[in-house]
């Protein structure tokens, strides 16, 4: 496998041994939270209604992927928030007996399953069993032996795994093949040792072995196989039924066969096994059943103090989709094809982008021999897309121009924050203040640091000196809040606008820290 598809990968795994860990004490999760606080919301929400439009058209531009890269079959769907708003499919899942691709057709979908072996790790974590700051080599002692790249590299911990940092060789290719080795092979290629491309914590490079030990990890710690242990925590928790790890277990016509194209005409990939190297590639689902894991990564936004529903909480989910080691892709392109620069990431199984737009989407592809596959889900918006298909290497999924469709003809909005109280309540007062000078007002609102960083003679000649350019105040526009204690307003005045800014200290009473001012002139 090409570097292009890295994300594309392959594998998952149980691992039995009989080493004994002790498990860690469970963390303190009492704590006190604000009672008022107010999570970002949209405002005037007409997604699920908006994307059920684009049917038509994106069934027409999933056909024509699938034409154009000679993929028999394509499932997709889309998922706002809960539900599974649009899904459909083109194509054949089975050529000899010509079954149509459908939602409910069993895709391998390969290293997409990466997130679920990190999920259960992080769980494991919640439940005080394990820390991902811990060694590797106290759940798989076979580890103490490797030889290491160079004198200062660090102890590969579970972290390392999950962000692939250990130093491991990017392994695509060879991964591929190992999906249904024995638990002992694993443990023996361990304990054999391993050739490091890197230094451990030192560069991200994509392993697939990394992964499989993640599994090797989940199986010691839980007492259970580790595709046992998915099944029974993740899978059953959020009611994906019809989700397998191997494929003899599927139903008559729900199994998706993979095929490669060569010498112009598909021909049948040999189906692998589940085994040892699971964890980083073996899950079979639908998008049906699917869409229900993609609900509960979206479930992660915003932070808020609703009850916890899932295998694992809110926050856990946060930190899976959160970046490690960025990097700066410079030569980006931009769904029209213009250059961009844009920022990427590897959180614990999920990549991560910050785009040309500056939206975050989190995402991750698969691929094995027979199957491609990708899912993006951009948390901001509460919005997911996945497509599973069945021709080696190939991503089923044409993603700038869906994106093009979602926010260019539906017109997606990301979520906005209401203004909290006391940035609402200090606006009024701020707003006040460089009008009126205040001495009592300047005592209640203004942080002891404000005078000392300019003098208030300063301050104030320097705000006059805007407002005599603007005019007469004629209204207080509404605040443009940042978060819970920084903001933003405008001032209508008789020339144009005053632009204010204030940002509050972390004062139990917070209080004026920084203030702001200049004005643009009307351009009538």
């Amino acid at each position: 496998m090409n570097n292009t598809l890295i994300t594309y990968c392959f594998a998952l795994g149980l691992i039995s041994c009989d080493a004994q860990i002790a498990p860690l004490e469970p963390k303190d999760t009492t704590k006190s939270f604000s009672k008022s606080y107010q999570p970002p919301v949209f405002i005037n929400d007409q997604r699920s209604e908006r994307i059920k439009e684009i049917a038509p058209a994106l069934q027409q531009l999933m056909e024509k992927h699938a034409a154009s890269r000679n993929i028999p079959g394509i499932a997709y769907g889309i998922v706002v928030d809960d539900e599974l708003v649009l899904a459909s499919g083109t194509g054949q899942i089975n050529l000899e007996k010509e079954l149509p691709a459908t939602i409910n057709s069993s895709f391998r979908i390969a290293s997409m399953t990466k997130s679920f072996t990190a999920m259960a790790i992080l769980k494991l974590q919640e439940e005080g069993k394990l820390s991902l700051t811990d060694p590797v080599t106290d759940y798989i002692p076979e580890m103490s032996n490797l030889t290491y790249l160079t004198k200062d590299a660090p102890t590969i911990d579970i972290e390392n795994l999950l962000t692939m940092t250990s130093g491991f060789p990017e392994d695509n290719p060879w991964g591929d093949r190992q999906l249904d080795e024995s638990d002992q092979m694993l443990i023996d290629l361990i304990a054999e040792g391993v050739f490091f491309s890197n230094a451990s914590s030192y560069k991200f490079e994509y392993s697939n072995l990394g992964f499989a030990l993640l599994g090797n990890i989940v199986t010691r710690v839980s007492g259970k196989p580790y595709q046992e242990y998915i099944r029974d925590h993740i899978f059953h928790p959020l009611g994906m039924k019809n989700t397998y790890w191997e494929y003899t277990n599927i139903p008559e016509g729900q199994l998706v066969l993979g095929y490669r194209w060569e010498d112009e005409q598909w021909k049948l990939e040999p189906i692998l096994h589940d085994g040892s190297f699971g964890a980083m590639g073996g899950l079979i689902t639908s998008i049906e059943d699917f869409s229900k894991y993609v609900s509960f990564q979206l479930s992660a936004w915003p932070p808020r103090s609703e009850h916890e529903t899932g295998p694992v909480s809110r926050s856990a989910l946060r930190e899976m989709q959160t970046p490690q080691y960025s990097r700066l892709n410079a030569k980006d392109t931009n769904s029209n094809g213009d250059p961009c620069a844009t920022m990427s990431g590897y959180g614990y199984g999920l990549g991560i982008t910050r785009d040309c737009e500056g939206r975050i989407r989190v995402s991750h592809g698969g691929a094995l021999p027979g199957f491609g596959s990708n899912y993006i889900f951009y948390p901001e918006y509460g919005v997911g897309i996945m497509a599973f298909g069945n021709l080696t290497y190939t991503g089923p999924l044409p993603f700038k121009e869906i994106k093009k469709l979602l926010f260019d003809s539906v017109g997606l909005q990301a979520r906005q924050l209401p203004v909290s109280d006391i940035l609402m309540e200090r606006q009024q007062q701020v707003a006040q203040l460089i009008q009126s000078w205040n001495p009592g007002l300047e005592a209640e609102i203004l942080a002891d640091n404000f005078y000392l960083d300019k003098s208030r003679d300063h301050r104030r000649s320097d705000i006059q000196s805007v407002f005599d350019a603007a005019g007469e105040v004629e209204s207080i526009g509404e605040i443009e809040p940042y978060n819970q204690l920084r903001g933003r307003f405008d001032l209508a005045t008789s020339n144009g606008l005053i632009k204010v800014f204030f940002t509050l200290t972390p004062e139990k009473i917070p209080k004026v820290q920084q203030l702001e001012l200049w004005f643009e002139e009307s351009s009538e």
